[in-house]
């Protein structure tokens, strides 16, 4: 379920689509019926064109040699895993249709599709939009910043709950940092059988981990002057209880 809290700004459906391509190590690849996973094998050039490094012995090697030139014939699957223990870990699945090219000893694969699935729905990401995307500039640090966050600062965690609308912690039983853009920090609300997700948003874009620190202080800052929710207070005195 979704709560309340009001979204701002936020990465389009093709930056977002390029940030999972950037932070992803693992690729699933299905064509002529099979499907294999690839771990560590794929490199993205910076249209978002991606090239697979397969074994010789690879199905995908045969496939791509005796496929229609100019057919899709394969779909390419990225997971975008959030970093942090939480429910629902999967935050966004990226699907790229189209065919491969041999190459130099390498698999190039050609785009003729490009769906990003995230929690509100399916988008078709527009090629072009797609090809001249860049990712989010924290989307290969997301795993270590937030982790770090969640591990070594849960006391932040708690404080920036104050800057939540008191309804969308109603009944909430643990908050967890869930993704974390240029734009703001996500976090995870779960309850006893439901969660959701509020967004906060940045002053002013976080263009690296520099201006990221400071976007994070002035959100804490502000958290410092807010009151603490009465549902937070609740679970503190049940807890304490």
């Amino acid at each position: 379920m979704g709560d309340s809290q009001t979204w701002t700004a936020a990465p389009s459906a093709a930056e977002h689509a390029r940030s999972v391509l950037a932070a992803s190590w693992s690729c699933a690849v299905t064509a002529e019926g099979g499907r294999e996973e690839f771990v560590g094998a794929h490199t993205v050039a910076e249209d978002g064109r991606v090239t697979l490094d397969v074994p010789e012995d690879s199905t995908l090697v045969a496939a791509a040699i005796c496929a229609p030139r100019g057919e899709p014939s394969a779909v390419l699957e990225f997971a975008d895993v959030a970093p942090v223990p939480v429910r629902s870990r999967i935050r966004a699945r990226l699907w790229i249709a189209g065919w491969f090219v041999p190459v130099d000893g390498r698999l190039e694969f050609k785009a003729t599709r490009v769906v990003l699935r995230r929690p509100s729905g399916a988008v078709v990401v527009d090629l072009d939009e797609f090809a001249a995307a860049a990712p989010d500039p924290l989307a290969t640090a997301e795993a270590r910043l937030l982790t770090h966050l969640a591990d070594c600062h849960p006391d932040a965690v708690e404080r920036l709950t104050r800057l939540v609308d008191a309804d969308s912690l109603h009944g909430a039983v643990r908050v967890q940092p869930l993704a974390v853009d240029r734009h703001g920090l996500t976090l995870r609300i779960e309850r006893a059988r439901a969660h959701g997700d509020v967004r906060l948003p940045f002053h002013a874009p976080a263009d690296d981990v520099a201006r990221l620190t400071e976007r994070m202080h002035v959100l804490l800052t502000q958290a410092s002057a807010a009151s603490c929710p009465r549902a937070l207070q609740r679970q503190r005195t049940d807890r304490d209880g």
